[in-house]
């Protein structure tokens, strides 16, 4: 008995590493010191016999193994939760919009823990702008965005997303370092570039926040998804600034490579966007996007 106990112990904490992305996040949700949660996860990443997560300098990255133990395990723990604790239990339904990438990589895992306490969510994925106009239309209760909204609506920080510019190591290899040095831009200005819409959003976010100016590298792909753009990235279409919780798993595995070190990493702010009198569920979610420790963005 003591056995199984043990087990699911390690086996919370694991959710909570997977869930929060950081081993400080989960130290502090289940109340134990970092040392602990670190001893937890490696005791279960050797009765596993796999790594469950890659380590790196702004938090951890889940491996498939984790992808997978999550998935098996994780409502069976929330509902052992929720039936060990009967008045956590929500109702309602919230409609929620947010982007794609986000959503699918970071935000959907978070969610989980309100989902099994019986709140419903229905997720829209969309562009900020139309996110926002689906809100202000009472169409949706709530937006995660990237872009801070104007009148009408309240909007609240809940994390930073940073971006890295990356590129394919055949690519970084042509870059003269000295030049980089020197000058950023012109060392830089060779390389194609892939983006997510003809604008060069983040891109261009990047190059005006560095180097003072817009980029004059030519566009060698644009798709509508950050996903496929760090795909294309990889097989050598080109280099993209992208949020370090897309380009970290495939920096660790040396599929890419940052190509420039900024002393201070340029930031994009997420807000928790509402409108008007808000719902007690809708209360509920937002408060657990400002509360949660996102790790590394």
């Amino acid at each position: 008995m003591a056995s199984r106990l043990t087990d699911l112990d390690l086996l919370a904490t694991f959710l909570e590493i997977y869930r929060g992305g950081s081993l400080t996040s989960a130290a502090s949700r289940r109340g134990l010191t970092q040392p602990a949660v670190s001893g937890q996860l490696a005791k279960l990443e050797k009765e596993l016999g796999a790594p469950l997560f890659v380590r790196g300098s702004r938090g951890v990255t889940p491996t498939p193994r984790a992808d997978e133990l999550a998935r098996r395990v994780g409502t069976h723990l929330d509902q052992l939760k929720t039936a060990l604790d009967p008045v956590s239990a929500l109702e309602g339904t919230v409609r929620l919009g947010g982007a794609a990438e986000f959503m699918t990589t970071r935000g959907m895992p978070a969610f989980t823990p309100l989902t099994q306490r019986g709140l419903r969510l229905e997720i829209t994925l969309g562009l900020a702008g139309d996110l926002l106009n689906g809100l202000k239309a009472g169409q949706l209760d709530l937006v995660l965005s990237s872009v801070r909204p104007g009148a009408g609506l309240t909007a609240t920080p809940f994390t930073d997303e940073e971006f890295l510019l990356v590129g394919p190591p055949m690519l970084a290899r042509t870059v003269d370092q000295r030049l980089l040095a020197r000058n950023p831009a012109r060392a830089l200005e060779h390389l194609p570039l892939v983006a997510y819409s003809d604008e060069l959003p983040i891109i261009r976010r990047y190059w005006r926040s560095e180097f003072g100016e817009r980029p004059k590298n030519a566009t060698a792909v644009i798709v509508p998804d950050l996903r496929a753009v760090l795909a294309a990235v990889i097989a050598g279409a080109g280099v993209s600034a992208l949020p370090r919780y897309l380009a970290e798993p495939a920096l660790a595995a040396g599929s890419v490579e940052q190509l420039h070190h900024p002393e201070i990493p340029p930031l994009n702010t997420l807000y928790v966007v509402t409108r008007g009198t808000t719902t007690p569920a809708t209360d509920v979610v937002a408060e657990h996007l400002r509360s949660r420790d996102w790790g590394a963005l």
